[in-house]
């Protein structure tokens, strides 16, 4: 049971962490450069990152509970417990505070995309915020997974 949990940890980290970089640091990207409605492109990457924190969501989720019920308490402590919280709360945040508020900024702006209206500053603060804290979950994943390759066998 031992190895299957390690294993099932290992995929977790690999399913969250890889996701944040394949698809914020590789797809998004290249969806804007190759998509020629931008409009199109952004709607196309909102819903990846939306399905991206769920991923996270869920695989933050275990790792926590898996951790808390090995180690109890003594877990809080643990670093790699705190990276994991720390990721998870950036998730949270992003996928149920700035994601709705930019998608209602859109609404907002509507008949006219939201860069061209009234509100793009505003979209603008947010898509940094979030892009920043995008940015600080995935160097965290970079830790996360160094630590964990490197953590004793359970």
């Amino acid at each position: 049971m031992k190895n299957f949990l390690r294993y099932l940890d290992s995929l977790a980290v690999t399913a969250w962490v890889g996701g944040l970089w394949a698809i914020g640091y590789l797809a998004v990207p290249m969806l804007f450069y190759a998509q020629p409605d931008k409009q199109l492109a952004g709607m196309l990457a909102g819903q990846m990152f939306v399905a991206l924190g769920y991923v996270g969501i869920m695989c933050g989720g275990y790792l926590l509970l898996q951790r808390w019920f090995t180690s109890g308490n003594t877990a809080l402590r643990e670093p790699l417990f705190l990276v994991v919280a720390t990721m998870l709360a950036i998730s949270l945040l992003i996928q149920f505070g700035i994601q709705p508020l930019m998608v209602e900024l859109k609404a907002q702006a509507l008949p006219l995309d939201v860069m061209h209206s009234t509100l793009a500053e505003r979209f603008k603060m947010w898509h940094g915020v979030s892009s920043i804290l995008y940015l600080v979950e995935s160097l965290l994943g970079a830790v996360l997974v160094i630590r964990s390759s490197r953590a004793p066998s359970r």
